[in-house]
């Protein structure tokens, strides 16, 4: 095959270096990372308390439950279709339908549900607000992928990804902590619509770079080809199907240590609430550094090579040792702090798959990015499954060695997540279908060791 020197620069990226894009921020998208942060703060607000005030306003804790259940469902539809309808009207236009969706939404769930006490209204309002957050942040994902320069798209996903989780919850449950004691819960979560507002119109209004406004797909695909080639994809091409399956397994351990931790951390080892509530917050916080970390590692050593041993292998080993550690020097608080911060940190060390996802399948970049949405919604059940079917049988321990096991697979998995992309000194001349959008830079380069 024909290889000739890359170009000097590749539609729909930067064209000149800058310190943001030095940093593996694309200049051009700098607005949104920042209006990112902002937006899911705002959303992060009510995280760690909402549950509780529900209850307080009479519903019952099951029934409070089963409303964080179906926001879970909505939400991963909602991923789904951000970017199926990124490839198909833009990602700015699916994260005005986000912003508008979550301001109305939350309108409703305020002014309506809240003041009924209704359950069935509570649980209608909050499902729909379920909708929103996904199609705004996870479109804003798939702009970054059509327009980050193929080399650093690592880099430019860890920065997604640490404003993400600095967002929700780190910054959402400060914001909570100094908000309620001044004006209480209800006023907060008007507060909260508030900042969504502010991060959301940002950088809708600031960002002026054209890619995202205009569709992603190939000219004449039609609407109904696009959605269904966003679900279809997964066979179509295996390896985005083995992708979504990686990105399924990555988190399932987070969600279902969730769910049996907290009993066990306290009743069995021997922490305080409190003491559990700090860890949590310590294990994610250092999602925030870790997430940028793995991202440039990723473009330094390989996607591929990150995700299937930062990630899959050091998740293995990291969900062990939360659990044998903890069981065997009881509560010794620093230790328990260390294995936390060792497993949020292998957490991130999935991060490049995003940018992978995009070079197994760069012509259809929001299938792809559907698809791995996809399995991020999957992980929200896989992991409270696995637990509430395997925990009265085999204990913490035998699930925690499952949780393990899901972990491994991923790695094996990505091990055959190979990509036709170009290494970063020359690009390959394929065949291209005629130029628009981002297939202007399918011939994008990738690090070495995809």
């Amino acid at each position: 095959m024909t290889k000739t020197p890359m170009p000097a620069a590749q539609p729909g990226t930067d064209q000149a270096p800058s310190p943001l894009g030095r940093l593996g921020i694309p200049q051009s998208l700098s607005y949104g990372y920042l209006g990112l942060l902002i937006f899911m703060t705002g959303v992060g607000i009510e995280a760690g308390y909402l549950s509780p005030y529900l209850e307080g306003l009479g519903i019952a804790a099951s029934s409070v439950a089963m409303i964080f259940t179906v926001y879970g469902i909505t939400g991963a539809v909602a991923a789904w279709f951000s970017g199926a309808l990124s490839d198909l009207w833009g990602p700015r236009k699916v994260m005005w339908l986000g912003l508008i969706t979550f301001a109305v939404t939350h309108v409703f769930f305020l002014t309506v549900a809240i003041p009924s006490k209704s359950y069935g209204l509570l649980l209608l309002a909050y499902a729909l607000r379920g909708l929103a957050f996904p199609l705004f942040a996870y479109a804003f994902l798939v702009w970054i992928a059509a327009v980050a320069p193929q080399k650093q798209m690592g880099s430019a996903m860890g920065w997604f990804w640490s404003a993400f989780s600095a967002g929700m919850p780190t910054l959402g449950s400060l914001c909570a902590s100094l908000l309620i004691p001044v004006v209480g819960e209800y006023t907060t979560l008007w507060f909260a619509l508030g900042v969504v507002v502010v991060g959301g119109v940002l950088p809708l209004l600031l960002i002026k770079e054209k890619t995202g406004s205009s569709r992603l797909a190939p000219p004449g695909e039609s609407p109904m080809a696009g959605l269904v080639g966003s679900l279809t994809i997964l066979y179509r091409n295996p390896r985005v199907g083995a992708g979504a399956a990686v990105r399924m397994f990555n988190t399932a351990s987070q969600f279902g240590f969730m769910v049996m931790l907290p009993v066990w951390f306290v009743n069995t080892v021997g922490l305080s609430n409190e003491q559990w509530l700090r860890l949590v917050a310590v294990m994610f916080g250092t999602n925030i550094f870790t997430n940028l970390m793995f991202g440039v590692i990723g473009d330094r050593i390989g996607w591929r090579t990150t995700v299937a041993y930062c990630g899959g292998i050091g998740c293995t080993l990291s969900t062990l040792i939360l659990y044998y550690v903890p069981s065997a020097v009881g509560s010794s608080y620093a230790l328990c702090l260390l294995v936390a911060v060792f497993y949020g940190a292998t957490l991130s060390g999935y991060v490049p798959l995003s940018a992978l996802m995009t070079a197994i399948a760069p012509r259809h970049k929001g299938q792809a990015m559907a698809a791995l949405n996809l399995g991020a919604g999957a992980s929200t059940f896989l992991g409270p499954l696995t637990v509430s079917v395997f925990l009265g049988p085999i204990g913490v321990g035998g699930v925690t060695w499952i949780f393990a096991g899901y972990h491994a697979v991923s790695a094996v998995l990505t091990l055959f997540l190979k990509t036709t992309v170009p290494t970063a000194d020359t690009v390959e001349l394929l065949p291209q279908p005629p130029a628009h959008g981002r297939d202007l830079a399918t011939a994008a380069t990738s690090p070495k060791g995809l």
